[in-house]
């Protein structure tokens, strides 16, 4: 039997997080509200590992949509929203869904899902678990960020105050 758990978002949506025992391809974490509040490891993420990934121009490659408040960062992109006080206008939770999942906020947004993998249309070969990005099983994905690269994400985001 299917337990499903019904979320009401910050936007004019609702989340339907599939959590059921033996489903096919349950979420390894839990979204309440607009956010996952509880860390997707066991540790807490390193900040300054997340600020390299922000600006690293290959895995998350950030600043091609979100500027940074860093004077180091020579062009950075516009399309997103600039990531300069982002950790005072979300909380972490909201800050972690945004990174693992944003189209599940906003299903609009060119913001790839960092984490998600079940259900994505459109999947880069090297991410899609198949030879070819159709031959995509539910499920089967490779994220674009781990785990760990997630939650130092999250970290760096919670220090732009």
């Amino acid at each position: 039997m299917t337990k499903w758990v019904f979320a009401l978002l910050a936007v004019p949506a609702l989340a339907i997080v599939n959590v059921a025992a033996g489903a096919a391809d349950p979420l390894p974490y839990e979204i309440i509200g607009d956010g996952i509040p509880a860390p997707l490891t066991s540790s807490a993420g390193d900040p300054a590992r997340g600020r390299e990934l922000i600006v690293a121009r290959d895995s998350a490659n950030c600043v091609l949509c979100h500027a940074v408040p860093d004077a180091t960062i020579r062009f950075a992109g516009d399309v997103g929203p600039s990531l300069a006080g982002v950790g005072q206008r979300l909380t972490v939770p909201q800050l972690r869904l945004r990174v693992v999942d944003e189209l599940r906020l906003n299903p609009a947004t060119v913001m790839p899902s960092y984490f998600k993998v079940a259900g994505l249309a459109q999947v880069a070969v090297p991410y899609a678990g198949a030879k070819r990005a159709n031959q995509l099983p539910q499920g089967t994905g490779k994220p674009i960020l781990s785990a760990r690269e997630v939650e130092d994400i999250v970290a760096w985001l919670a220090t732009l105050q």
